[in-house]
């Protein structure tokens, strides 16, 4: 077998196992606005983490083929706590997604923006399950300070994080979608708690979803 063909076939594989892990029902089953009251840690985390209107909800929704299970809001700044769902529930390999509070959102006061950055930051750098951060950014508009203290927010804690572009279905022309991917690939390059891999997606055209699954199958899988 040639090396392009073990390639086409180990992704085919990563792209299956993505597939089984989200085959089953994803279930929410916990939330936390404080960190002592957090359920025990036990299965791999992932986290997901953005700016308020970056389509999180709706990314997670699609990721589980679930369009209810993460509230989707047009109020931006809606999630005030960590939410907990389970996926691959019984199975080998489990995981939990961890949906975190957005950032970045401007009505809300100063307390409140203090005590969503301290809540994240307890919980990014004392969770001794938690695997990763998929960083949200959206693909249609460029870098915001909030996304850069973000990333220094996560370097400081130490977790590796992985940016996933959303919303790529809306970014025309393509050269404007090919120039948001260049500069993601340039700041990956000078993060050193960055993933290699920036990841594309669409929660309405299905984009991407099949290879960030993989990315979660392999994860769960001690990957």
């Amino acid at each position: 077998m040639s090396d392009s063909a073990d390639a086409a076939a180990e992704e085919a594989a990563r792209i299956e196992a993505g597939r089984l892990l989200f085959a089953r029902p994803v279930n929410f089953f916990f939330a936390a606005q404080k960190l002592e009251g957090l359920p025990p840690a036990q299965a791999p985390e992932v986290a997901f983490c953005g700016r308020s209107n970056v389509g999180k909800s709706s990314l997670i929704n699609a990721i589980a083929g679930h369009h209810g299970l993460a509230r989707v809001s047009h109020t931006p700044g809606r999630t005030r706590q960590l939410n907990f769902f389970a996926a691959g529930e019984g199975t080998e390999t489990p995981l939990t997604i961890v949906d975190m509070p957005g950032y970045g959102f401007a009505q809300a006061s100063k307390a409140v923006k203090a005590d969503w950055q301290g809540l994240m930051f307890d919980y990014l750098r004392g969770r001794p399950t938690l695997r990763r951060v998929i960083l949200l950014m959206d693909a249609r508009i460029e870098t915001k300070d909030g996304d850069r203290a973000a990333m220094d927010l996560l370097g400081e804690a130490a977790v590796p994080f992985q940016i996933v572009l959303t919303k790529s279905d809306d970014t025309k022309p393509l050269s404007r979608l090919e120039k948001r991917q260049a500069e993601m690939a340039e700041i990956v390059r000078k993060r050193v708690a960055a993933h290699p891999v920036v990841l594309t997606t669409s929660s309405n055209k299905g984009t991407g979803i099949p290879e960030l699954r993989a990315a979660l199958a392999e994860i769960a899988a001690g990957g």
